[in-house]
């Protein structure tokens, strides 16, 4: 069996830098430092792991097959230290908290309240995560438990489902489909989808599909709130949670039921590298709740 390497959590760190902007000029200005003493950094690394982890010519820098198994590993790896850091100070700091993230629509009120019941000497508290960031909100131990919405990367996560739940389209108030009973995933491949398909695979799959094509990708959104506007006022739909669609109220927008595609997990999710009995229990009161 060979040595173990010591990995240096700092230069992992410079690593995962320069492999996301596959320039080390721009790495270091991020990192504020100096491009040579990165690129010792980076040599320095590569040595310790026996592994070339760039290919570097005049114009180009590339990731090599050992850099992307790395750079694949290394960002749960520095989120995990990131949340045990965290951890650590809350206590140091005699804050016992468990925290609990949730997704627009979902409602956590009543497993939040029967798990603070069972634990008057603990601090329970919520946090609203989004689409973009509530696997990263447990990756770097912001929550200590969250009510995710699939699909989501699995890697590093114990998942438990909660429930689940149809799936509705959005649309303008005026449009076409509004006020149908029902429609089709078909119903939408003339229309551009203003989220990423890959939350819609039914929708991306379409071989027929022309809604959007011309059009680039979807703007950027930080809310719900933010796509029910530019539903209501620039066109185009987006296909949510029937809870969700139901919680935000918009008299511009209407949600029609999609009755051919599957419906909308929530899973509860935690880290593969916690053991704490805490989060057992809280995942069972939560599916207990719904």
């Amino acid at each position: 069996m060979g040595n173990v390497v010591d990995v240096d959590l700092r230069k992992l760190r410079y690593f995962v830098v320069v492999a996301e902007e596959l320039h080390f000029g721009r790495a270091a200005e991020r990192l504020h430092i100096t491009q040579p003493v990165l690129s010792r950094q980076v040599r320095a690394l590569e040595h310790e792991l026996h592994a070339q982890l760039f290919a570097r010519n005049k114009q180009s820098t590339e990731l090599t097959e050992a850099g992307r198994q790395l750079l694949e590993d290394a960002r749960p790896l520095l989120a995990g230290a990131q949340a045990l850091q965290l951890r650590v100070q809350r206590a140091a700091h005699g804050r016992s908290t468990f925290t609990v993230g949730f997704m627009p629509g979902i409602t956590v009120t009543g497993a939040v309240r029967a798990f603070a019941a069972r634990h008057p000497e603990l601090g329970v508290e919520v946090v609203r995560t989004s689409w973009e960031n509530q696997v990263q909100a447990v990756h770097e131990g912001l929550v200590d438990v969250s009510f995710v919405r699939l699909p989501v990367d699995h890697s590093g996560l114990v998942l438990r489902p909660v429930f689940r739940e149809p799936r509705v389209a959005v649309v303008p108030a005026h449009h076409r489909l509004a006020g149908k009973e029902s429609i089709g995933i078909a119903d939408l491949a003339a229309e551009r989808l203003l989220q990423d398909p890959d939350a819609v695979p039914e929708w991306r799959d379409l071989p027929d599909r022309t809604g959007g094509e011309a059009s680039g990708p979807p703007p950027a959104f930080r809310s719900v709130e933010e796509k029910l506007e530019h539903v209501a006022t620039s066109g185009g739909v987006v296909v949510l949670p029937l809870s969700t669609a139901a919680y935000y109220t918009h008299t511009d927008v209407a949600h029609v039921p999609i009755d051919d595609i599957g419906p909308n997990e929530v899973r509860l999710a935690w880290s593969a590298h916690r053991q704490s009995p805490l989060l057992q229990e809280f995942a069972d009161i939560a599916v207990a709740q719904h």
